[in-house]
């Protein structure tokens, strides 16, 4: 049973609050489109989720994500409108892209750079860059939003694949996800295939009947994708591991402890510059007071996911399961018609809850 909680916990806790709501809301957050809604509402803080897993892996901390993708926002919207990108087409997307990931990683860098090399808590650096991003979204649109953003952006984030491409996608997706527990065979338990089979049929078929598979949701799984074979795949994952179980272990092993935490840094600037893109595309418009407390919804699906603050222990895939719960909690409390005041006083009980069953699970 240890060791199923251990393994599933997340899922559980997913899945018991989507019964809770259910049930509170008359069954209207089964319905297709709010369940299509919600994978859309769970992407960005997804997106999020993957870069913060690499920090808090490492040990680290990132406050200053919220701001970040209000700076990279308000970059997208002028390149957009105050110097005609949106009116570009397809190139103009791109260039508008680019700019957005490459202040994100240039901002990464800034912060892993500084923790490397100064060794200070990255708390403390993580707060200074919060303040300073946030001041230089509010010095670049002049404190008032920038909009409206090109036609392709926002099709680009608020688009939806066709009825036929939803479901080429789903058994491409079908085929992957069980090739994975036929390739684990030999360690395969059938109670582990329960929770994520019943969560794909669940969002595929409504899906199928809405408007179809959300682009959002898309850049949401090739981040997660991607960031899953970084830190399974890959020397650099196996560092931020051992960086984060034991730091001076893995120096005396020869990891080299500061491009681990620079290159952390900057993917986490990277995804970002992505989210901030999405969610200009999304909302239509870029404001230099977007993203407030986006770092504490990623820090929250990333514990709730079963990483641990203390690094070293946990997976990306927990840490969507993470955000999905966080998206079902703001979802449902939407439904019910709670107070946005309200909200963030649950969302607080949450994270003190989530981090204080991660040290109980660590002195156990």
């Amino acid at each position: 049973m240890k060791q199923f909680l251990k393994t599933n916990g997340a899922w559980l806790g997913f899945l018991t609050l989507a019964i809770i709501l259910t049930v509170w809301t008359g069954g209207d957050f089964l319905s297709p489109r709010n369940l299509t809604n919600l994978i859309r509402q769970t992407s960005i803080n997804g997106i999020l989720a993957a870069g913060m897993t690499m920090i808090i892996l490492t040990g680290g901390i990132d406050l200053s994500i919220g701001s970040v993708v209000a700076l990279c926002g308000v970059v997208v919207g002028l390149s957009q409108v105050n110097y005609g990108l949106g009116t570009m087409g397809v190139m103009g997307l791109w260039l508008s892209a680019g700019v957005a990931l490459i202040a994100g990683v240039l901002i990464g860098l800034v912060n892993g750079a500084l923790i490397a090399t100064l060794r200070l808590a990255p708390f403390i650096i993580t707060l200074g860059m919060m303040v300073v991003a946030r001041g230089l979204a509010l010095i670049f649109s002049g404190g008032s939003s920038i909009s409206p953003m090109g036609e392709n952006l926002n099709e680009l984030a608020g688009g939806y694949f066709s009825e036929f491409a939803t479901i080429i996608f789903l058994g491409c997706a079908a085929a992957i996800f069980f090739y994975s527990f036929w390739k684990e065979r030999k360690n395969f338990r059938f109670v582990n295939l329960i929770f994520p089979l019943f969560a794909f049929i669940l969002f595929g078929q409504s899906f199928l009947r809405y408007k179809g598979f959300p682009n959002l949701a898309l850049f949401l799984i090739l981040i997660i994708g991607v960031t899953w074979i970084i830190l399974n795949h890959t020397v650099f994952g196996r560092s931020v591991y051992a960086v984060g179980s034991n730091e001076k272990a893995a120096y005396w092993a020869g990891v080299p402890l500061k491009r681990v935490k620079i290159i952390a840094y900057a993917l986490m600037g990277l995804f970002a510059g992505l989210a901030s893109l999405l969610l200009s595309g999304r909302l239509n418009g870029a404001d230099p007071n977007a993203g407030q407390l986006f770092e504490l919804d990623a820090i929250a699906a990333v514990v709730i996911g079963g990483v641990s603050l203390k690094g070293g222990v946990g997976t990306v895939t927990g840490s969507l399961i993470g955000a999905l719960t966080m998206a079902t909690l703001n979802n449902g409390m939407d439904l019910l018609g709670v107070s946005s005041f309200y909200q963030m006083v649950f969302k607080g009980l949450i994270i003190i809850l989530a981090v204080s069953l991660d040290r109980n699970q660590r002195e156990a």
